[in-house]
């Protein structure tokens, strides 16, 4: 056999293949508009860039993050002609933690941005806009924020603990000593935790740490080992002092060290209280979900008449309220134990016209007893993905009124399309700001049949 010539290059068909930009490159943009997901996007021989922290009619310097085909992830490093919007960010760890994304543009702007974005999303998805826009639904821009998840990891080479938020687009850890979005009673907490974790005599044994506050603040330590009894003395003084419970999370379920301890937070507007354990979902902006609430049940206009269906219900946080209004609520979770806490919910705030179930919402609904006797409006709040096989049987429901609460609007504007199939006319839709200083857009839609 022929020794094969080394310096040959075949070029594949369709002509010379471009080549990718290295990751590191630093590359001079003009910025011409914003994505939906608050980056700026600039075009480059062919190529589209998608650019943190740059704002539209700015040059900036980027470096590259990553490239695949057409496509290149980049953030801005220099700002060379900012742009008449741009404002100082507020926290000094901006830009490189990836929990907000938005923090340089003021906060009109950033609702404006949530504000386009559900809005193209319903007309390219659905061909659908709301008869009615609402003004979007907002609460503080900072100091928000009453849960947050603190990243931990043992470099087991340097022999040191690392400790604060996970950096934008890496799994770096970005040292905090102060978060401007945390309530305010997490502050301290969080401000004195990374030396109290260094202080551990098994400090590789810490998988990660969360923070509470509602009724009672709290911290969450999740565990990969059994503690010394001398860590779990540390630990229990530092709660101490803060005036905080101390959650530990093993190899099972989160507990409490101190048994019968709760936590909970208020719906202030309905008189209710809602029990929680570390672990279950909680909205983590309370001032905007108890708006969200009164808003839903105000669109809604829930009769002491009717039945109402609340799907996807969680702890109840929509069900009780709804409770106070309709005749009676079905609410129904797939999570068994999120159907307990939610049971235990209704029976703690003397709720007796409330039926909680556990169904798995991404089938059909056919032969659930609780189906049977019929709705005259619903309420759905689902995860990320939406409840697409929910929303194409709404209709064989006969049911009236949907209120749809929804944390992704691409799967909003697929559901409406399936609800706008069925009759159903888009009535009324707004934003939450859930998140201020990031991209994410919660949304608010109102649907009436006929």
């Amino acid at each position: 056999m022929a020794k094969r010539n080394a310096g040959l290059r075949f070029q594949p068909s369709g002509g010379a293949r471009t080549p990718q930009v290295p990751v590191g490159k630093k590359q001079v943009l003009i910025i011409e508009r914003l994505a939906h997901d608050g980056r700026g996007i600039a075009f480059v021989d062919g190529r589209t860039w998608f650019v943190a922290g740059a704002l539209p009619q700015e040059r900036v310097e980027a470096r590259v993050l990553s490239a695949r085909s057409q496509i290149v992830d980049a953030r801005a490093e220099r700002i060379l002609d900012a742009a008449p919007q741009r404002r100082p960010e507020p926290c000094v760890h901006a830009g490189r933690c990836g929990g907000c994304t938005l923090q340089h543009l003021p906060h009109e702007e950033q609702l404006a941005l949530k504000q386009r974005t559900l809005a193209e999303q319903l007309a390219r998805f659905a061909a659908l806009q709301p008869d009615e826009w609402a003004l979007p639904l907002v609460g503080p821009e900072f100091g928000y924020r009453r849960r947050a998840r603190i990243a931990v990891r043992w470099d087991a080479k340097a022999r040191r603990l690392e400790v604060g938020f996970r950096a934008a687009a890496s799994q770096d850890i970005v040292a905090i000593d102060e978060c401007p979005v945390l309530v305010q009673p997490l502050q301290p907490i969080v401000r004195a935790l990374p030396q109290l974790l260094r202080q551990l005599e098994k400090p590789q044994a810490v998988g990660h740490v969360e923070v509470f506050s509602g009724t009672a603040e709290a911290v969450l330590l999740r565990h990969t080992a059994p503690l010394p009894d001398a860590d779990l003395a540390r630990l229990r003084g530092f709660c101490d002092e803060h005036r905080a419970q101390l959650w530990l999370h093993g190899a099972s379920e989160p507990q409490p060290v101190e048994p019968g301890q709760s936590l909970g937070y208020r719906l202030e507007s309905w008189g209710l209280c809602l029990e929680y354990r570390p672990g279950d979902f909680v909205q983590v902006n309370a001032p905007v979900n108890e708006a969200m609430v009164n808003q839903a049940l105000d669109w809604m206009a829930p009769r002491d008449d009717e039945r109402v269906l609340d799907l996807f219900c969680g702890l109840g946080n929509f069900a009780l309220p709804l409770a106070r209004r309709a005749r009676e609520v079905v609410a129904v979770e797939g999570v068994e134990a999120m159907v307990e806490r939610a049971r235990g919910n209704a029976a703690a705030n003397g709720l007796e016209n409330l039926h909680f179930f556990q169904a798995d919402l991404s089938k059909p609904l056919t032969g659930q007893r609780w189906v049977e006797r019929g709705f005259s409006a619903a309420l759905l709040d689902p995860p990320r993905d939406g409840a697409l096989e929910v929303v194409r049987q709404i209709g064989d429901l006969e049911i009236g009124r949907l209120l749809y609460v929804s944390c992704n609007p691409a799967t909003l504007a697929r559901d409406a399309a399936e609800l706008a199939r069925q009759g159903y006319r888009l009535k009324r839709a707004g934003i939450l700001d859930m998140f201020p200083q990031t991209a994410h857009v919660e949304a608010m839609a109102l649907f009436e049949r006929g």
